[in-house]
């Protein structure tokens, strides 16, 4: 696998790095320090798995920065890192491209199950961003998000995350096999077979906007 990693700090390229060998052992890691480095680097290169921008970082010039390296690299999955979480800027990421938007405050074990969320071609967000919703967007759901009970619905929240069953009931404190009760009548009741399809039906159906208790 190879990833390419754009932050201008060199702590946080370094301390990326375990966590990216937890994705694949013999990962090849592309630094760069700057967005035009990480141009260069994508450029150079035919082969190119995943791709960690810092938003902030010189050059980055914003949103566009997703663009200009999915036309290097169409196929490649790109995933913002940052160290503030905005909704807006969030979803303006997705509309950019972007496979994913993961704060740098996250957890080392959630950033791991956040990129094998997007390397296995779904989207991920901040949980704090899907539970989110402007007031004028609160309306009725005839979604099946929508027959979820509050339970159901955080447990889904931490999934979106990706968290593991076990991360979920600690959080929760709970046991680990309620959280897997709960999740069976979660996928039985929003029609969906695994963990990746859940997520994708839970982001696909408007996930913010059927966050409000029934």
């Amino acid at each position: 696998m190879h990833i390419l990693v754009a932050d201008d700090h060199n702590l946080v390229r370094d301390g990326l790095k375990p966590f990216l060998f937890e994705l694949d052992p013999e990962a090849i890691i592309i630094d760069a320090a700057n967005f035009d480095e990480a141009l260069a680097a994508a450029k150079g290169t035919s082969q190119l798995d995943l791709v960690l921008l810092d938003l902030k970082m010189p050059g980055m010039s914003g949103l566009a920065g997703v663009e200009q390296m999915r036309r290097v690299h169409p196929n490649v999955r790109v995933v913002i890192l940052s160290g503030h979480v905005e909704r807006e800027e969030v979803l303006a990421a997705v509309r950019a491209g972007a496979a994913g938007y993961i704060p740098k405050t996250i957890s080392g074990s959630a950033l791991i199950n956040a990129l094998r969320l997007v390397l296995a071609g779904e989207s991920y967000l901040p949980p704090s961003i899907l539970l989110e919703s402007a007031p004028s967007e609160r309306k009725p759901s005839t979604s099946p998000l929508s027959t979820l009970s509050a339970r159901e619905r955080e447990i889904l929240g931490y999934l979106i995350e990706g968290q593991t069953n076990k991360e979920i009931a600690r959080r929760l404190d709970l046991q680990e096999i309620t959280i897997k009760i709960h999740l069976r009548n979660v996928y039985r009741k929003i029609g969906a077979v695994n963990r990746a399809q859940a997520v994708r039906i839970a982001l696909s159906s408007g996930w913010p906007m059927t966050m409000t208790t029934p």
